[in-house]
């Protein structure tokens, strides 16, 4: 493909008279970007790419044929997604030949989770191989990050096991100053230093998992029961695993088959944080011996005043409170900040987490 067919698919149709009309697979890579981006109406109103007001030539599944034949992995990957996510395209889950076409990916997941209801059992049953092939790729990811931190805590003895997360800056630094220049500023690195590990023994903690299930959520609810299996195996370790909206579900019997879990969970609704919050300081067995992790975007629809009082009755009696805006792998936070300022004002952790930095937070805590 050259420049000029990149940038006639890139701008549209208006661009034709300076990059030239598109044939062959150029023009279907172009008919199959205006079957989905057409229908962008902020786009249209640029007049970057319009959507024409003829039937459409291209059903979905036709359309997934196309660009899995037309465009890169990469690319491919993109568009399935925005067709999933950004203009909601249903029947990308919900049409039996569609779903024979795509590739299982996470944005497939979260929409699958979103439109299970929609689905008849033939359907269905088709979706639930999708969320256990997704499922699976992030059970062997996570399963790393869990070794990792619960591999041992850090000891002052040197190692000669070069791992990134055992890194001594301070004793490379010393050990290499001799070789810095002073003129460059710069510090050659010739022998670089490692911490060792010292196992570390778990004994009778609580991690009470509570997962806001409201539609915003849905990525923090598929990580979070991911990270509940995970951690369920691990020795010593009492893994708790409740959803909640307006009403709350316990699914901790479900979390050793996290597909299972999924499948149950009902994304959207309202949400009452304080009702959950209060379920799972009832579970807290040892307080000083727990860790709660509330996972949501901190938009309460019940009672405020109660939430941020049991927060601080629990961080009061020795219970580790970790409030948390996020958790999957990108971990970008949207959550109301007032509140979240003042369950931090309570004694909570407040911020955002990937699963692999909550298994560390957890693996620090019972060090």
């Amino acid at each position: 493909m050259t420049d000029m067919e990149r940038w006639r698919l890139i701008l549209g149709e208006p661009a034709t008279r300076c990059t030239g009309s598109l044939q062959g697979d150029g023009a279907q890579r172009d008919a199959a970007l205006e079957w989905l981006y057409g229908r962008d109406p902020e786009l249209a109103e640029r007049g970057v790419r319009k959507g024409g007001n003829e039937d459409s030539l291209l059903q979905t599944v036709d359309w997934l044929d196309q660009v899995h034949r037309l465009f890169p992995r990469e690319t491919i990957e993109r568009l399935e997604r925005d067709a999933v996510e950004r203009y909601e395209i249903t029947d990308v889950v919900t049409d039996p030949d569609v779903l024979q076409r795509i590739e299982p990916n996470p944005a497939l997941l979260r929409a699958v989770l979103r439109t299970k209801h929609l689905m008849n059992p033939a359907v269905l049953a088709m979706a639930r191989k999708i969320v256990e092939a997704v499922v699976r790729q992030l059970m062997e990811k996570l399963k790393t990050e869990v070794r990792q931190a619960f591999s041992g805590t850090r000891s002052r003895r040197p190692s000669i096991h070069r791992n990134s997360r055992n890194f001594d800056f301070r004793a490379t630094i010393r050990a290499n100053l001799q070789r810095y220049q002073p003129d460059k500023r710069k510090l050659s690195i010739e022998h670089a230093k490692f911490f060792s590990r010292t196992r570390k023994h778990v004994e009778q903690w609580q991690v009470i998992l509570l997962v806001d299930q409201s539609g915003s959520m849905t990525s923090s609810v598929i990580h979070s029961a991911v990270t509940a299996a995970c951690l369920w195996s691990l020795p010593g370790l009492k893994t708790h695993l409740v959803a909640f909206d307006t009403n709350v579900v316990d699914l901790t019997s479900d979390v050793t088959d996290p597909v299972e879990l999924l499948m149950k969970v009902q994304l959207g609704g309202g949400t009452d944080i304080a009702k959950a919050t209060a379920y799972g300081a009832s579970l807290v067995d040892s307080p000083r011996r727990a860790i709660v992790v509330l996972i949501s975007d901190f938009y309460e629809g019940g009672n405020p005043d109660h939430l941020v009082r049991t927060v601080k009755s629990l961080c009061e009696q020795g219970t580790h409170v970790l409030c948390l805006a996020a958790l999957d792998e990108e971990a970008n936070p949207n959550y109301d900040r007032v509140l979240g300022q003042r369950l931090a004002n309570a004694g909570a952790h407040v911020g955002a987490m990937t699963p692999g930095q909550l298994a560390e937070f957890v693996a620090e805590k019972l060090a």
